[in-house]
């Protein structure tokens, strides 16, 4: 198979690389062509526009930040939908609404091609080492088709159905993930402020019932003051905005997660938006 990857930021450069590493033949592309560099040095193509890489390929992945970057590498001029015909197949393994998911499954299906939408679970380092998580929804045969390449990306994926169903366990499980980390970073000032060392509350959580890698990994860095990125603030302050949409649409409460939210807008409003979503503690430190 030759695979294509649109998108060379934290996640996508990474899964690009793997694909390699597995001797894979891989065309990527990225709206700022330096970003290709890594990849290239490691064997991979370099293509013009996203059209260029569908054409060349067999599967196309893209990882972009949002949805509307998604909706632009699809729909724009020299993008997706050009070159895409009876033979294509289309991966998204983007965050995006469910609603874009099944607005660009009917735009690839209505042009002979195959979509799903696969997006992770996992953030840079899970990237890195190939333990990423997938939800798919859209084109059952494709995903058993694109299971080689995601076994390479990823430790797990499941198939979940329709296209949508992707998008709606993913702001589900990012919702979950924010609102967690904001009550994290909450315990952590608290403590503080009453003169507990922050390091002993993280080591007495590790033992308990709600024991969990993210406090592990996050806590010990953010108590050092480190955010350097994994995972975007602001991406999770998308994220969570979207959760709360699919909320809405559902009539769910969600007011655990809404407070949250908060934290982060604020966080994003304080200049942090750019750091790993943790610094959503320099906002709680501030309340």
């Amino acid at each position: 198979m030759k695979y294509g990857v649109l998108g060379m930021g934290i996640m996508g450069t990474p899964m690009a690389e793997n694909l390699l590493k597995e001797g894979n033949e891989v065309v990527v592309w990225n709206r700022t062509r330096e970003k290709c560099e890594r990849p290239a040095s490691l064997g991979a193509q370099v293509a013009a526009r996203p059209a260029d890489v569908i054409r060349e390929c067999d599967i196309c992945f893209t990882m972009v930040s949002d949805p509307q970057a998604s909706h632009d590498v699809c729909f724009s001029e020299g993008g997706v939908l050009e070159s895409i015909c009876p033979g294509k197949s289309y991966i998204d393994v983007s965050t995006i609404t469910p609603e874009m998911a099944q607005q660009i499954a009917a735009a690839i299906a209505e042009r002979g091609g195959r979509f799903l939408e696969a997006p992770v679970s996992g953030s840079k380092k899970p990237a890195e080492d190939g333990n990423l998580v997938f939800l798919c929804g859209g084109d059952r045969s494709l995903f058993e088709e694109a299971l080689p390449a995601l076994e390479i990306m990823g430790k797990k994926s499941f198939y979940l159905g329709e296209a949508g169903r992707g998008a709606q366990m993913k702001l589900v499980i990012n919702m979950i993930m924010g609102t967690m980390m904001a009550a994290f970073a909450e315990g952590l000032s608290l403590g503080d402020k009453a003169g507990l060392d922050q390091q002993d509350i993280i080591e007495v959580l590790a033992q308990g019932a709600i024991a969990n890698p993210m406090f592990s990994l996050k806590g010990p860095l953010m108590a050092d003051g480190k955010f350097q990125v994994a995972f975007p603030l602001k991406h999770m302050q998308k994220d969570m905005r979207l959760a709360q949409l699919l909320a809405d649409e559902f009539a769910q409460g969600v007011s655990a997660a809404a407070v949250a939210n908060n934290y982060y807008i604020k966080a994003k409003g304080k200049g942090y938006g750019d750091e790993d979503f943790s610094a959503v503690y320099k906002a709680v430190i501030d309340d």
